[in-house]
C-alpha cells in the first residue's frame, strides 16, 4: 500500500515516535511526503520553544523522511488541483489551499491519503480520494 501523508498523520506519527509507540499504519506501507507537508512540519521545528525542542522534532520528523519518499509539486498534479478547486469552488466547499496540494499529490499518484481525524471532514469533500485514518 502506498501512502500520501498530510501533516496531520505525519504530526501524529512525530508523536508516536516521541512515545515510543506504533506509527498507526500499516508497517508494509510506502510513504510519499508531498513537500509542502515538509514545509508545515518544519515550521514546527522553527517556533519550537527552545533549541532543544526543535533539535528533537527535527530528529523525529528525519526519521520519517528517511521512511518516505518526497514528491513535488509536478504539472500533472497541478492538473488535480486545479480540477479539485474547480469542483469545491462550484459546490462552495474549499478546503484550505496546503490540503488542496496534498489531495491533488494523492488524487495524483493514485495512492491513499493518510489523514488524521481532525482533517477528515474537509478532505471527505474532495472526489475520488481514498482516505485511510491514522490510529493514534
Amino acid at each position: 500500500m502506498v501512502l500520501t501523508l498530510d501533516t496531520s498523520a505525519l504530526i501524529a506519527i512525530e508523536r508516536a515516535i516521541e512515545r515510543k509507540q506504533e506509527f498507526g499504519y500499516p508497517a508494509d506501507a510506502t510513504l510519499v511526503l508531498p513537500v509542502i507537508v515538509w514545509a508545515e512540519a518544519l515550521i514546527g521545528v522553527r517556533m519550537a520553544d527552545s533549541p532543544m525542542r526543535a533539535a528533537r522534532r527535527r530528529a523525529r520528523l528525519e526519521m520519517i523522511r528517511q521512511r518516505s519518499s518526497f514528491q513535488v509539486f509536478s504539472p500533472e498534479i497541478a492538473e488535480h488541483y486545479a480540477d479539485i478547486f474547480a469542483e469545491l469552488s462550484a459546490r462552495g466547499q474549499n478546503i484550505p489551499q496546503n490540503d488542496l496540494v496534498v489531495a491533488a499529490t494523492a488524487r495524483a499518484l493514485a495512492t491513499n491519503l493518510l489523514i488524521g481525524s481532525e482533517d477528515e471532514s474537509h478532505f471527505r469533500r474532495v472526489r475520488d480520494l481514498e482516505l485511510v485514518l491514522i490510529e493514534t
